[in-house]
């Protein structure tokens, strides 16, 4: 017999014939099983599934719940907040609790899908002249902040190795999450580090202000006119700047994150400490996030490829703030190709937080043999001298699949781990 249950609801011994949601919101390969011991149950427990059915012919059914017990004096007003304000505590405690990448990308997923919808809702209103609601997305920075407080990487991580994102969303987003990073990095007052969210969110709202007639490749305004392109700075800082609910700091990042250092950027041409610190930010993650995606003009470059040519640019970027965005996402950030010393191609699945130069790999290609290998996991920083990073991997001329395709494919099957 078939019976729909909560995951609450779970024990060992039952049989899960199905579960109800997507296939990011559990890590099981396998849609139905017999629940046999601790460990699946607790992974089940704290996935993201609506629910589960069991079938009760092939195992445990659901024990019917005891008679409720009688309800308990009142208690005094005093102690029933005492005790609300703790219990609030303790859940903020909880919220705020430092997790695995693996673990956080439940929640990153969770949090970038609502997070779509509301930009959305704000974008949309910009393309039809309709005045901007910035109060709607201020809670997707909160959102995003305390997904990066959990866990720097996961949630830049996931925009990074995804290909089902539009480009807009995916580069607001990702763009947020890498300023949030970033400011902790610095250790900013929280105040601070919640505009640095909300600015990255919102650095190309002028885009939606462009002609309506213009159809860029591949969705990427970057391909259009440049002349036509620079003017989503001014178009979008006028537009938040009517909704009279923006802090200045905000405004001056959508305005300055195109100017540079030596004075090269547009639309003022300011240089040096003339920008804003949170503009010089803006910069950095706004340049490195778009390396990471193809123009009409240029290749993408894979993420660690991505460091080192800002790492080049000179006189682009606060030299000091570009030390800690390094420090923030490390030399190899989640999503590079690297060729390892015992002649293997890995890609970068995690860092490694006592060694950023060292990050945690996932093996998938001898260069002796010249064929893929089963996939394994390799934490460098614990291997000692016997493999290291030897240099960014070449991919091209070897039989394997587009490069964003064999990032995504490593990335989610890495955390799609069988239990």
């Amino acid at each position: 017999m078939l019976k729909n249950v909560g995951v609450h609801e779970l024990e060992i011994g039952m049989f899960v014939h199905k579960m109800d949601g997507s296939w990011f919101d559990h890590p099981f390969w396998k849609s139905n099983f017999l629940i046999e011991d601790n460990k699946r149950l607790q992974v089940l427990k704290s996935s993201k599934l609506r629910g589960v059915i069991i079938d009760t012919s092939k195992g445990k059914d659901i024990v019917a719940p005891a008679p409720a017990a009688p309800p308990a004096p009142a208690a005094a007003p005093a102690s029933a907040r005492i005790r609300a304000i703790s219990n609030r505590s303790k859940r903020e405690a909880a919220a705020s609790r430092p997790t695995t990448l693996a673990q956080e990308l439940h929640a990153a997923e969770a949090i970038a899908n609502k997070a779509k919808d509301s930009l959305h809702k704000t974008f949309l209103a910009a393309r039809l002249g309709r005045a901007l609601n910035v109060k709607q997305v201020e809670p997707v920075v909160s959102d995003i902040l305390a997904s990066v407080r959990r866990n720097p990487q996961a949630f830049s991580s996931l925009m990074r190795c995804k290909l089902k994102n539009e480009l807009m969303f995916r580069h607001a987003l990702s763009v947020s999450a890498l300023m949030v990073s970033l400011a902790r990095k610095m250790k900013l007052p929280p105040q601070d580090t919640l505009d640095c969210g909300l600015a990255g969110l919102l650095l190309d709202t002028g885009v939606n202000y462009l002609p309506a007639t213009l159809d860029p490749l591949n969705g990427d305004f970057r391909n259009i006119e440049p002349e036509i392109w620079q003017q989503h700075v001014m178009l979008g800082y006028r537009a938040l700047a009517n909704t009279g609910d923006l802090p200045q700091s905000v405004l001056d990042a959508v305005l300055q994150h195109h100017e540079r250092i030596d004075g090269s950027g547009f639309p003022k041409g300011l240089d040096g400490h003339r920008i804003s610190t949170i503009a010089r930010m803006a910069a950095i993650c706004d340049t490195f996030d778009f390396l990471l995606s193809q123009t009409n003009t240029a290749a993408a470059l894979d993420p660690a490829a991505a460091i080192r040519h800002m790492k080049a640019m000179s006189g682009a970027f606060d030299e000091d703030i570009l030390r800690h965005f390094i420090e923030s996402v490390g030399l190899y950030p989640v999503g590079s190709f690297v060729r390892l010393r015992s002649d293997t191609l890995a890609m970068v699945i995690d860092e490694d937080r006592s060694d950023h130069t060292r990050p945690v790999v996932q093996v998938f290609y001898s260069l002796e043999s010249g064929e893929q290998i089963k996939p394994h996991r390799l934490e460098l920083a614990r291997c000692g001298d016997r493999d290291r990073i030897i240099e960014i991997a070449d991919l091209s001329g070897l039989n394997l699949p587009a490069t964003t395709h064999l990032r995504e494919m490593l990335f989610l099957s890495t955390y799609k781990n069988p239990v």
